[in-house]
């Protein structure tokens, strides 16, 4: 019945669609009715993720999710950079990478069945590329902290931290999806009779992001009026609403996955998608903002910073011993809601 039911709620996609192109409605129904539109689009981004993981392993198919998952989050970055919202898109993006390690992963390990074995090395190594990328993004970010945070300086300022996290993040992950590959036939592991072929579950990937990048469009453009209605500050619409939203992707198809019982994959998208925004993403975002202007400087406020190296060490430490624990997910859940309250009292810069 729920899986009809999810089925069933993707029409409201192209109904959002319609909505908004015909009938012009207010900022705030078509914000709350593109975020309802995301969240069955979600839904199929992790069920399809599930089937192509059976042809490729948890560790590629946890790298296809968090890729075509983060597509929309890139899309909704490049909107808002050319609609002149420069903390709107640094503000998703840090939301991205403390909602993905915290509320993603936590939910997905307290759903789960406890006491699972998940790939500590693949992981850990994760969570040393978003530390990596977090300590990079200090150099634009304390000279930001004093003047004016877009100013030209800082965007040239970080292009060079933008390139170098682009390659570090290529090689390792080209490394790393060829040591999956080998290990993913080496195991014998056998696709069940019943799994969606390989082309219809990327397929099925790609037409989801295309409708979820579309959703992601309307939701930003309707995002302004939304925060004045709703009272919210736009730093903490950004840094968590649009956050959370724009990875309904990932946040549904990990959690989907976890019920299911398959920590692995579960945890490697929470995870790897964090690192995919951090290293990727993000410095992607800077580079394309050149294009399509203005440039837009990676100088993050210190309360993002703060929270993504907090999420880091705290996942880190949660995923060390290699074995998913319920209480453990919950404690992750719990540093999520303790710093989306500290986000509420922050104000916009």
């Amino acid at each position: 019945m729920a899986r009809k039911l999810l089925w069933a709620s993707l029409a409201l996609a192209p109904i959002t669609f319609v909505v908004d192109f015909a009938f012009h409605p207010g900022d705030v129904a078509l914000f709350v009715l593109a975020a309802a539109s995301l969240v069955p689009l979600a839904w199929l981004i992790g069920e399809s993720t599930e089937q192509a993981a059976e042809h490729t392993g948890p560790g590629i198919g946890g790298f296809l999710n968090a890729s075509f998952g983060n597509a929309p989050e890139l899309i909704i970055a490049l909107f808002a950079v050319a609609d002149a919202l420069p903390n709107v898109v640094r503000g998703s993006l840090a939301g991205s990478v403390v909602s993905n390690l915290l509320l993603v992963l936590g939910l997905a390990m307290a759903i789960g069945p406890s006491g699972k074995p998940i790939n500590r090395k693949s992981l850990l190594l994760q969570l040393g590329l978003v530390a990596v990328a977090v300590l990079l993004f200090l150099a634009p970010s304390i000279a930001g902290w004093h003047g004016n945070p877009d100013r030209h300086s800082l965007a040239v300022l970080t292009a060079p931290v933008a390139v170098i996290l682009l390659v570090i993040y290529v090689v390792v992950q080209t490394i790393q999806l060829r040591g999956f590959r080998q290990t993913h036939a080496e195991s014998g592991y056998e696709e069940r009779a019943d799994a969606w072929s390989l082309r219809r579950a990327l397929t099925a990937l790609a037409l989801a992001t295309a409708a979820t990048a579309v959703t992601s469009e309307i939701l930003v453009h309707s995002l302004d009026g939304f925060a004045k209605a709703a009272g919210l500050s736009q730093f903490f619409i950004s840094v968590v609403i649009v956050a959370v939203v724009g990875n309904a992707a990932e946040h549904g198809g990990a959690i989907v996955i976890a019920r299911r019982g398959k920590m692995r994959l579960a945890t490697e998208i929470a995870v790897s998608s964090s690192a995919q925004v951090a290293l990727f993403v993000t410095p992607a975002i800077a580079l394309l903002a050149w294009v399509v202007t203005p440039a837009l400087p990676l100088a993050f406020r210190w309360e993002e910073i703060g929270a993504m190296a907090l999420a880091t060490v705290v996942v880190t430490a949660v995923v060390f011993d290699g074995t998913s624990r319920r209480w453990e997910g919950w404690a992750l859940v719990g540093t999520y809601v303790a710093l989306v309250v500290g986000f509420g009292f922050a104000g916009d810069r």
